[in-house]
Order: structure tokens, then C-alpha cells, then sequence
């Protein structure tokens, strides 16, 4: 029997590793679940770093509301840099925290996390070149391919997506026959 559709959200902004978008949302797309990009800006086309594809936001970040999404997944690359000074952004991802809703960020993606105060306590991974924002902003980094605590799921690189992106179809479940 079918599954309710449900929604997850990706944080995006220009610059984003590409294969860090495109991979785990063709996955959680093919698994029945509906996606919605969320940016800066309604409408804005968004580009990967290295140009091999493109995305148009569904919602601004100041539009979007947190309870809608079972799961935000947060790609990396430039994108996070970008994305972690808006304050809808932290709000959206703080209000997805308290909720106890999986949010997921791979490479870069935890810089939001940290600018949003949320790794206080936490363990996790993120691309190496980070770890200690991850450590100033009170979490524990640990050199591992995909790291779970409570409702966050963190990777380093597109070498992790197998992973990373089977961690999140675990934890949201699959609304495709």
C-alpha cells in the first residue's frame, strides 16, 4: 500500500556541490516523496558549482514554514555560505530542530547549523575543512562517512552520498509503490 507523499525541503544557494543536490534528490523524488527547494528568493534559478545542473526555488526562506517538511536536507559547497546569514534560514532550521525534524546536511551544510546555534552537544561530520567551526560552535566533529545524532544526519563529501542519502531514505521512508 502507498504511503502518504511527504515533504522535504532543500536549503539551496548558488554554488552548491552539484552531485550533493542532484543525488539525493532524484532519490528521495523516485522514492514518492515530494521536494520543495528552498532559497533566499521565490523563483530564483540556482547553480551548481561546477555547472552541470540547474534548480528554480519553489518558496523563500521568510515564506517557508518548518513544520510542513518531515526532512531539510542541506547540500554543500558554496550554498551554505551563502544561506547561513539569512535569519529566515537559521529560524527555519531552529524551528525544524525543536520539532525533532531530520534535518541533514553533507560537506558545507553544517555551517548553517553552526551560525543557527544547533551543534551545541551534538556529534557529527562535515567536510573536513570545517571542523573547527563545527568544534567553535560547540559540536563534536568525528572523521566518519555519515554520522547520526538524534535527528541530524551529517556527511563529509559526494564520496559519502551512498550513505548519507541512505540515512535519509531510512529515516523518511519510502511513498513510492
Amino acid at each position: 500500500m502507498k504511503q502518504m507523499v511527504k515533504k522535504v525541503a532543500f536549503l539551496l544557494a548558488d554554488g552548491y556541490e552539484d552531485s550533493e543536490m542532484k543525488n539525493p534528490y532524484e532519490a528521495l523524488t523516485q522514492n514518492g516523496n515530494e521536494v520543495v527547494i528552498i532559497s533566499l528568493d521565490k523563483g530564483a534559478v540556482l547553480n551548481g558549482k561546477k555547472g552541470t545542473i540547474s534548480y528554480t526555488s519553489h518558496l523563500a526562506a521568510e515564506e517557508a514554514d518548518a513544520g510542513d517538511y518531515v526532512a531539510i536536507v542541506i547540500p554543500g559547497g558554496k550554498s551554505p555560505s551563502v544561506l547561513l546569514e539569512n535569519e529566515h534560514v537559521r529560524s527555519f532550521v531552529q524551528k525544524a530542530d525543536q520539532a525533532g525534524t531530520t534535518i541533514a546536511a553533507i560537506c558545507h551544510g553544517p555551517q548553517i547549523l553552526a551560525k543557527a546555534g544547533l551543534l551545541q552537544g551534538r556529534t557529527l561530520t562535515s567536510y573536513p575543512g570545517i571542523a573547527d567551526e563545527v568544534r567553535e560552535a560547540g559540536g563534536t566533529f568525528v572523521d566518519k562517512e555519515v554520522v547520526v545524532d538524534g535527528n541530524l544526519i551529517t556527511s563529509r563529501t559526494p564520496a559519502d552520498e551512498p550513505a548519507f542519502i541512505q540515512e535519509i531514505i531510512d529515516r523518511v521512508g519510502v511513498a513510492a509503490y
